[in-house]
């Protein structure tokens, strides 16, 4: 019996920049935090996405709860080149957002009728959930004489 294949997750995010929103006294800041990923599986894809990081005594030991509160979007940078078959709503990038509990989530999916990839952020919790997410939209475009595939070809059933 084979353990089944994880599925591919973007590696750890690259900190752009982190902006203090509220100030505190002897202890870090709480602060809003833009990060960059990669499609692991869609190359010519990156996404950048902003959360609250808090700041205090539990924020400085790592056992604060964070906020649901995310933002998030995607652009094209280069020619887009499918790596592998992906499934609708497939895992890109997952982060815990508290000590055991919540983790947030981007996950992809295709529009095949528009030709426009699909991503979705959103923070789950394992008691009540939450319905805090964003959306970003990427058509596939032609980039420098490459052809434009189709991102339907590369969806699963």
């Amino acid at each position: 019996m084979s353990a089944a294949p994880l599925p591919a997750a973007a590696e750890e995010p690259d900190l752009i920049f982190k902006k203090s929103t509220v100030w505190k006294f002897l202890t870090p800041d709480d602060k809003l935090a833009t990060y960059g990923i990669d499609d692991p599986d869609v190359e010519g894809v990156a996404c950048h996405f902003t959360v609250p990081e808090k700041g205090g005594l539990k924020g400085m030991f790592g056992v604060a709860e964070q906020t649901s509160d995310i933002s998030l979007a995607c652009r094209q940078i280069g020619p887009i080149k499918f790596k592998t078959k992906f499934e609708q709503g497939a895992l890109v990038y997952r982060q815990s957002r508290s000590l055991l509990f919540k983790k947030m989530q981007v996950v992809r999916g295709c529009d095949a009728k528009r030709n426009v990839l699909v991503y979705v952020v959103y923070s789950d919790k394992l008691i009540d959930g939450s319905p805090k997410n964003s959306t970003s939209t990427v058509p596939v475009m032609p980039w420098g004489g490459e052809p434009v595939p189709k991102c339907g070809d590369f969806v699963t059933d």
